[in-house]
């Protein structure tokens, strides 16, 4: 996924600020997608030097809200309908998890432990967001992503924790 694809993405949805922008991968695309501040007001440049954003309103503190241009919407609809996604990942988690099972009995048991705390800490946030989202008569954008966030960490921990319990049993009884 492309980090200009995504600003895009979300200023089709409604203008905003590389501040709310932020918030909004924050809150809405964390399971998918990262960008800080320090990536995203390049972008915005990038995009607006392009053509497929520009500045339709100025604010506080000279902070500048940014629109999608027709441009900038017939580029998000072909990189959504005619690009073929870039399916190849880079997850440093999972690259972990696949190696853990090298470590010694109790180092596996802690490592699945710290990693379940992570993934029980994000399911907790992911609903609290979830319940937090307009009603269904006005439905956030974004809660399908959220929902596939909170169905992938609890699949993730039911995972660790039957690794938890193989860490437990005696090495070699698990075959």
């Amino acid at each position: 996924m492309s980090l200009r694809h995504a600003v895009l993405g979300l200023l089709e949805r409604r203008p905003s600020t590389g501040y709310e922008l932020t918030q909004t991968f924050d809150r809405s695309l964390r399971t998918s997608w990262q960008a800080r501040h320090s990536q995203i007001y390049p972008e915005l440049a990038k995009l607006e030097a392009a053509g497929l954003v520009e500045v339709v309103g100025h604010g506080a503190r000279r902070s500048k809200t940014y629109a999608i241009t027709p441009t900038g919407r017939a580029e998000l609809r072909r990189w959504l309908v005619e690009a073929q996604p870039d399916r190849s990942q880079r997850n440093e988690s999972g690259l972990r998890l696949f190696l853990t099972p090298l470590l010694e009995q109790a180092d596996r048991r802690a490592t699945y432990q710290r990693d379940l705390a992570h993934v029980e800490h994000e399911l907790s946030a992911l609903k609290e967001l979830r319940s937090g989202m307009a009603p269904a008569t006005d439905p956030e954008v974004f809660a399908p992503q959220v929902e596939l966030g909170i169905r992938i960490n609890g699949v993730l921990r039911d995972w660790l924790l039957e690794q938890i319990d193989r860490a437990g049993e005696p090495e070699g009884s698990h075959q």
